[in-house]
């Protein structure tokens, strides 16, 4: 664990976290633009790599043509596309009950899913993602079935707060232990720091492990995803890890800095 060097300069592939890593809301963070545009001139890719699962793939295209960042549809790996994935495999034609944004109950309809935000027959598993659009009716649909019946239960990510411009809010990771506090039961998590996202963004690239960088702000998630994944990696002090953080977590990253800015300058 070190701060961040010119090491970095034989790295192709990027992995960035959103929140707090290169944005807050609808601000981007300095030296954002500055840091993509080199990673375009040196033929490398960028992929960002969110636990936040109130987006669609669309509408986080829609969100970065505004902050004029050059994306595709390959520009993002989410939680709730990963997730979509793993319940595909698992439930495809089963029933799912979803707790989660209007967005992402639509991005998992779009992956030919059963869902349902009603308590039903034959519901096979329970779903929670990062939900902006909480109200308490949902909290009790869940308990209710988590307590009644034998089913699966699977989280999209286990961040506990979501950075924005003022500081933070409850991410899914609290939601599900509010949860917990009633069911006595934790969920299967998919999203980070669960090293599946950057496997998938590996063999979608062709870059190799050795070309690539997770970044993101948080010990946890971020940073322990890309240590499961084998990969280098580097925090940023713009979300919720600081540096004191370092001296206590079991996750280490590879390298440490201030803002994304710092990694540009490393790289330009």
């Amino acid at each position: 664990m070190k701060e961040i060097t010119k090491e970095i300069k034989n790295k192709k592939l990027f992995l960035l976290d959103i929140d707090g890593t290169i944005a807050f809301d609808s601000t981007l963070i300095d030296g954002t633009l500055e840091f993509m545009n080199r990673v375009l001139e040196i033929g490398g890719k960028y992929i960002f790599i969110t636990n936040n699962s109130t987006k669609s793939i669309q509408d986080y295209i829609t969100k970065f043509e505004k902050f004029n960042i050059p994306v595709d549809e390959t520009s993002f790996l989410t939680s709730s596309y990963a997730t979509a994935l793993y319940l595909k495999e698992k439930y495809d034609e089963q029933l799912l009950f979803v707790l989660g944004t209007n967005s992402f109950v639509k991005e998992l309809k779009g992956f030919g899913l059963k869902v349902t935000e009603k308590i039903e027959e034959g519901i096979a598993a329970a779903v929670v993602g990062f939900d902006n659009e909480l109200n308490y009716k949902k909290i009790e649909n869940i308990c209710e079935l988590l307590l009644t019946r034998n089913i699966d239960y699977i989280g999209t990510n286990p961040d506990l707060v979501c950075p924005t411009s003022f500081g933070f809010v409850p991410d899914c990771g609290a939601i599900c232990d509010m949860i917990e506090k009633a069911v006595k039961r934790e969920p299967v998590y998919i999203g980070k720091p669960n090293p599946l996202i950057v496997n998938m963004a590996l063999d979608s690239t062709g870059f190799k492990p050795e070309e690539t960088l997770v970044i993101g702000d948080r010990l946890y998630t971020d940073i322990a995803c890309g240590i499961n994944a084998n990969v280098d990696t580097a925090v940023v002090f713009t979300g919720e890890a600081k540096m004191k953080d370092l001296k206590e977590t079991p996750f280490k990253p590879t390298y440490y800095c201030n803002t994304i800015k710092d990694i540009y300058e490393m790289i330009r």
